[in-house]
């Protein structure tokens, strides 16, 4: 039973986050939110261990489609970066800045880039393509990611330097046109580049926050150099193009890392872990 201990802790911290905004915010749905993420992350993990290979895909679509379907186009909150803007720009700590303070500023110090390998809607749909492991050396192209964040940025501060009207439904037209101009863009590059997280690496805004925080991640693959064999699996397999054979937070595209466990499902002879 030890090895579904992960599990059990996972669903702890979920639980912890999900009571302290239910109390802190007096709503009831925050309760149910974390511990219906908590609850999906954990089964997930327990699955990984009994040896079922599509855990990852499981936990992807029970969360990417509830952020999507329901808390997107059900609720109509813009749960994107520009939402995030929208929310802070208002003073109001709800909805997406809370997502983004827990899954994308804050909680990157523990799960690293956890996010984009178990929750992510757009990733969601992109693994699905047939190029899982990229094809070329990974490009040089990092800085875009910067422009569409500033894009972002740019956008909702106009909006409201604007005062324009109706600014809330606006948002959640943002939102459904945001979500397919991402998959658009993002599976047009992954057929130009042959790689599916070719979005990911180059142009998701997202990741300007993510970065930072995935530096000091407490959760993150490891390397038994004394035992690798130097055979190249893991880097031919990881989607992210992680110097995954190597120990140490200095490893090229180091937070980067999905933890989609890829490398250490490859590796014969267990170095990773």
């Amino acid at each position: 039973m030890r090895r579904y201990a992960p599990s059990v802790i996972m669903f702890a911290i979920f639980e912890v986050v999900a009571v302290t905004l239910w109390l802190a915010k007096d709503n009831l749905f925050y309760l149910l939110n974390f511990s219906y993420m908590g609850t999906c992350l954990a089964v997930g993990l327990a699955l990984f261990v009994a040896g079922w290979p599509h855990a990852r895909r499981f936990v992807q679509f029970a969360v990417g489609s509830y952020m999507l379907v329901y808390l997107g186009l059900i609720c109509q909150e813009n749960m994107q970066i520009e939402g995030f803007w929208y929310y802070l720009f208002s003073g109001v700590f709800e909805a997406a800045t809370i997502h983004y303070a827990v899954a994308k500023i804050f909680g990157p110090v523990i799960f690293g880039r956890g996010w984009c390998g178990y929750a992510c809607w757009t990733a969601m749909v992109l693994d699905l393509l047939p190029f899982r492991r990229p094809e070329g050396p990974r490009k040089g192209w990092g800085w875009a990611r910067y422009v569409t964040f500033a894009l972002s940025l740019a956008l909702v501060t106009g909006l409201f330097l604007m005062h324009v009207a109706n600014l809330e439904r606006i948002m959640f037209w943002l939102f459904v046109a945001g979500n397919v101009l991402y998959y658009v863009v993002g599976i047009a590059l992954a057929f130009a580049l042959r790689d599916n997280r070719a979005f990911c690496k180059y142009l998701c805004p997202v990741t300007v926050f993510l970065k930072p925080a995935s530096s000091l991640a407490l959760v993150r693959i490891h390397c038994d150099e004394a035992a690798c064999v130097h055979c190249g699996k893991c880097l031919r397999v990881c989607p992210m193009n992680v110097e995954v054979n190597r120990e140490g937070r200095d490893r090229a595209n180091a937070t980067e890392c999905i933890l989609c466990m890829e490398c250490v499902r490859e590796c014969p002879v267990k170095a990773l872990h």
